[in-house]
């Protein structure tokens, strides 16, 4: 954009440029170094001086350098030769510092055009900068001007406003000194605030960094956390699963057993009704063998009454003279065996009472046995029952237990996501979620309610368990009535015949009372 002047470079430059930017004039500070003895003309073929005044706000570096611009230069680029600094003995003063560099005749343009010195610093920014000046030859000195009194008076006049306005000039110079040294003040005090500031900002950000590294540590270990809980909602889910399963299992077996208790039951009231049956005939045979009994009563009261009759007779016939010995031996024959087949069937009905007996006694035995058997499978099967309640009030307090577990990670998880200014969307993990009924149920489990299953099929039949009444045995609810119903017998005796009750433990009682009815 701008054409370099640099015709003939210095030594210096042939070796190392100066540094220059593209910094505009108005970001540019022409206060702070201040250049002193600035001819107007200087003569083409001589070396030049620059002497310039350091600030005590400004403070010299080793790539600082003076350049001669043309003027009308827009950025430092635009430099015609240049010559480095010489930086000052002590850096620490604080009074302003008299330096000067030279230029060498070789270098200095040689034409008629209006240049300036420029300082400029390593950073390629401009400093201060000059009167502008000319490169000129010397006027002769052996012409002579003629004047009038008008035009010296006038040449007076006009160098007094020169003088004046030089004055001028001076005493705004030193008021914008005095400005620029309160400036150069104000803008020390504002460059020690920004120092301060950007000390703090340092502080601030090593501070959010070692927050964000405690955040990210954190969030490190509340995935880890949740990774572990997914693990181990998965391991209790394949262990519902499994338990689940054997509690399929125990139904089924309980399914079977409860089967068999009604087979059992049947069979029992089909023994009931057969035992019914030999007890209507056991009272039939013993009302036949009470008439039978009575029969043998008449016939020997018969027999009393024809022996009466014949000794009578006897008597009767002794005293007339007469015994009719035929006669008297054929009703004595026909009672003797009228007597004979009384005794015959009653020793028949004797023995078809106790066969009867027995086979009620074999009976009686068979449905002790009966009764027995299934009261040890109603205890077995309460027992069962027992164990799955207790396995499955295990399992609820387990369940419980992880779901408190859980809300305690989730709510963490949740304070310190709102603490990080996150979400749970943005996590690059999320835990899966399950699509059975049980986690529609109960949204805090990660993988839902996984005892769902067990509560609808199993807990109803575990938690209704009623105790007998009479002792301290337990049944379940679909088999209380007919179990309890078989259960009340087995601790009663009752007689067959007569119907009277003995309690269990009185068994030989029971059975001396029975056979005492036989003889």
């Amino acid at each position: 954009m701008f054409q370099q002047l640099n015709l003939t470079p210095t030594m210096e430059e042939t070796i190392e440029d100066p540094p220059t930017s593209a910094v505009l004039l108005d970001h540019c500070h022409f206060s702070q170094v201040i250049f002193n003895s600035v001819e107007k003309f200087y003569v083409p073929g001589g070396d030049i001086t620059c002497r310039y005044t350091l600030t005590q706000h400004f403070i010299p570096r080793r790539k600082d350098w003076i350049g001669i611009f043309r003027v009308g230069w827009k950025t430092t680029r635009e430099y015609y030769t240049f010559m480095w600094v010489t930086l000052p003995v002590d850096l620490n003063s604080e009074s302003a510092k008299q330096e000067e560099v030279q230029f060498k005749a070789y270098y200095l343009p040689k034409d008629d055009e209006y240049y300036q010195f420029c300082y400029v610093d390593q950073d390629g920014v401009v400093r201060g900068a000059s009167i502008p000046f000319q490169f000129c030859p010397e006027n002769e000195e052996d012409i002579l001007v003629v004047t009038t009194q008008g035009e010296v008076e006038e040449i007076e006049e006009h160098n007094k406003e020169l003088c004046k306005e030089n004055q001028e000039l001076k005493d705004s110079c030193v008021s914008l000194q005095k400005q620029n040294s309160e400036m150069q003040t104000e803008l020390q005090k504002k460059q020690e605030e920004l120092e301060t500031l950007k000390s703090v900002n340092k502080k601030l950000e090593q501070k959010m960094k070692e927050q964000k590294d405690c955040w990210e540590t954190e969030l490190l270990q509340l995935k880890e956390q949740n990774q572990k809980m997914s693990s181990e909602n998965e391991k209790m889910g394949v262990r519902v699963d499994h338990l689940q399963a054997q509690l399929s299992t125990q139904e089924k077996k309980i399914e079977k057993l409860v089967q068999e208790v009604q087979d059992k039951t049947e069979q029992l009231e089909h023994l009931k009704k057969e035992n019914g049956q030999l007890f209507l005939s056991l009272t039939e045979q013993k009302e036949h063998q009470k008439k039978l009994e009575q029969t043998v009563e008449e016939m020997k009261q018969k027999e009393t009454a024809a022996v009466k009759k014949q000794q009578e007779l006897t008597a009767c016939l002794s005293l007339h003279g007469y015994e009719p010995r035929s006669k008297k031996a054929a009703v004595e024959e026909q009672l003797v065996q009228e007597v004979e087949r009384l005794k015959a069937k009653v020793e028949a009905g004797k023995a078809c009472f106790l066969e009867k007996y027995k086979e009620c006694q074999r009976l009686h035995k068979q449905i002790r046995q009966l009764r027995a058997a299934t009261l040890d499978q109603n205890l077995d099967l309460s027992k069962r029952l027992s164990e799955n309640k207790i396995l499955y009030d295990g399992l609820q307090r387990e369940k419980e237990t992880m779901q408190k577990k859980n809300e305690l990670l989730k709510s963490e998880n949740n304070r310190l996501l709102s603490y990080m200014g996150l979400n749970y969307d943005s996590l690059p993990y999320q835990a899966p979620t399950s699509s059975q009924g049980g986690a529609r149920q109960n949204p805090g489990l990660v993988y839902g309610n996984p005892y769902s299953g067990i509560q609808e099929s199993s807990a109803p039949d575990l938690l209704s368990i009623e105790p007998c009444p009479t002792c301290t045995a337990d049944f379940a609810d679909d088999i209380f009535d007919h179990t309890l119903e078989q259960h009340k017998p087995a601790l009663y005796l009752n007689c067959p015949i007569c119907g009277k009750t003995f309690p269990a433990k009185e068994k030989q009682i029971f059975e001396d009372h029975v056979f005492c009815h036989a003889l």
